[in-house]
C-alpha cells in the first residue's frame, strides 16, 4: 500500500458560528448589489410604465430614437406623433423615452 489510510479528525467546539460567518460576506454581497442594481431599475421601470399609461393627445416627448413631436392619436399599443406640419409617425408606447413640459417644442423651432 503506498497511501497511508487518512483519519478524520473531529470538529472544534463552537463550528457553528464559524460557518455562518463564512457566508456572511456573500450575503452582504447580494444585499448591497439589491440596494445599489436591482431597486433603482425596478423604480426607473415602474416611473416609465405610470408615464407611458398617462400619455394623451396634446403631450409633446422624446421617442427612444430621438425624435421629438406633439402626440396626435393614443390607442392601446401604439401613439402617433406628429414631428412636422402635416408629417405622422406612429410609434410603440414603450418607445415614448421622455415627457416634455407644454412649449418646449416651439421653443426650440
Amino acid at each position: 500500500m503506498l497511501i497511508s489510510p487518512a483519519f478524520a479528525q473531529a470538529a472544534p467546539a463552537g463550528g457553528g458560528d464559524a460557518g455562518l460567518m463564512s457566508f456572511l460576506p456573500i450575503i452582504l454581497m447580494f444585499v448591497l448589489l439589491y440596494f445599489l442594481m436591482i431597486r433603482p431599475q425596478m423604480k426607473r421601470a415602474k416611473d416609465h410604465k405610470a408615464m407611458v399609461d398617462a400619455l394623451q393627445k396634446g403631450d409633446e416627448v422624446i421617442t427612444a430614437g430621438g425624435v421629438l413631436g406633439r402626440i396626435t392619436r393614443v390607442s392601446d399599443a401604439y401613439v402617433s406623433v406628429e414631428i412636422a406640419a402635416n408629417t405622422e409617425v406612429s410609434v410603440q408606447k414603450g418607445a415614448v423615452q421622455t415627457l416634455l413640459p407644454k412649449g418646449t417644442l416651439k421653443s426650440i423651432q
